[in-house]
């Protein structure tokens, strides 16, 4: 199955945009009659500046996030996901790329502190996360923890840490890689006690794994990474897409992998390497896969995930001439983050329903309500 909000003077940011996006918990649809918001630059830069404060105001001292807060109910819930902790702690290393600060800097530093202290070194010097009260390892874990350290890395230069941190990227680095298989995919998890490997592949660890070496090769200087990404990237996309959706054109499959496919092979094409060409195409055929099929625009819950995927294949078309499919994927992008931004509380496009119930809270303004029976 063949599947211009840039400042006048500056290079589109996207990873900015990724951060917006990963803030997003859900996208309810609002009341019938609510107006259809707008989207400007200037309302994704206030967005993000507030959901940076979300961020801040939710970490806990040890450096971790809390996971649920009940707006409504102003209390904090239980549970816990160690893919999303890492998750967080990378939207802030994306949102430090975009505006270095102090307070990003110390609150990245601190999150990468808490998963070093909850990781373990296997005899051959691989570092691997054990996260408290988990059974088992998650890859997706790793190669978030290490996404976080490569964008950290890329924008703060030299200073007197740095070495530590590139050694601890290697670290983690080289414990992804004992998880490859050798059809490119990875293991979905490993031994807690050992850091052997378990598990089938999972289509978002395999995604973010992928993610992570190529920046880590296309960033930070490390070419002996790049066999295996070309040996990968072709191997994932042939299961996660092409055999996924002949079994089912809406594929569960397709949807995990859409997002951090898309953003990997973005990179891969901009990072002009041999054989790379191809990429651009096939993320914007994946595009229109998640709109047209999947049919983001239309569903009601958490789509914060399509705009992931949507954004680098408006900024591919945009990079290969092709005015078609800007015009339609930019149609989507502004639709749809607009509707996902007017959740935000304190956003600057509050949806109504916010207005009748006032909420003054640091540890809710700039988080997104999932909707209005749903005040998580």
């Amino acid at each position: 199955m063949p599947l211009s909000m840039s400042r006048k003077s500056e290079p589109p940011r996207w990873p900015a945009v990724f951060a917006v996006t990963a803030l997003v918990l859900a996208s309810p649809a609002g009341p019938a009659e609510e107006p259809e918001p707008t989207l400007s630059r200037d309302i994704l830069d206030r967005s993000l500046a507030l959901g940076r404060e979300y961020l801040l105001n939710n970490q806990e001292p040890e450096g971790n996030f809390r996971y649920q807060y009940h707006v409504l109910g102003k209390r904090f819930l239980p549970g816990d996901s160690e893919v999303r902790q890492a998750g967080a702690l990378w939207s802030l290393a994306l949102i430090h790329q975009d505006d270095p600060s102090a307070p990003t800097a110390e609150s990245i530093s601190k999150g990468l502190s808490f998963f070093r202290r909850h990781s373990r070194v296997t005899e051959d010097g691989r570092l691997y996360v054990v996260y408290p009260d988990s059974s088992a390892g998650r890859t997706g874990t790793v190669a978030l923890v290490a996404l976080a350290l490569i964008d950290f890395l890329r924008t703060v230069g030299d200073f007197d840490g740095r070495p530590e941190l590139e050694a601890e990227l290697d670290q983690y680095l080289e414990f992804l890689l004992s998880l490859k298989r050798a059809d490119g995919h990875f293991f979905g998890g490993y031994s807690h006690t050992d850091g052997l490997p378990l598990g089938e592949p999972s289509p978002y660890f395999d995604g973010e794994s992928l993610l992570a070496l190529i920046k880590a090769a296309k960033y930070l200087d490390r070419p002996g990474l790049r066999p295996l990404i070309m040996e990968s990237a072709p191997s994932m996309y042939q299961r996660w897409v092409d055999y996924a959706l002949i079994e089912d054109p809406d594929s569960p499959l397709t949807k995990g992998f859409y997002q951090w496919g898309s953003m990997s092979y973005y990179e891969l094409f901009t990072a002009k390497w041999p054989g790379t060409d191809v990429w651009a195409d096939r993320v914007i055929e994946m595009a229109y896969w998640m709109i047209d099929v999947h049919r983001t625009l239309e569903r009601r819950r958490n789509t914060a995930y399509a705009y992931e995927g949507i954004i680098p294949a408006w900024e591919l078309a945009r990079l290969t001439d092709n005015p078609k499919a800007q015009k339609k994927l930019g149609e989507v992008i502004t639709t749809g983050l607009a509707k996902l931004t007017s959740w935000q509380i304190g956003g600057p496009l509050e949806n109504p329903f916010f207005g009748t119930r006032p909420v003054n809270d640091r540890y809710a303004v700039g988080g997104v309500m999932s909707a209005d029976d749903d005040p998580l």
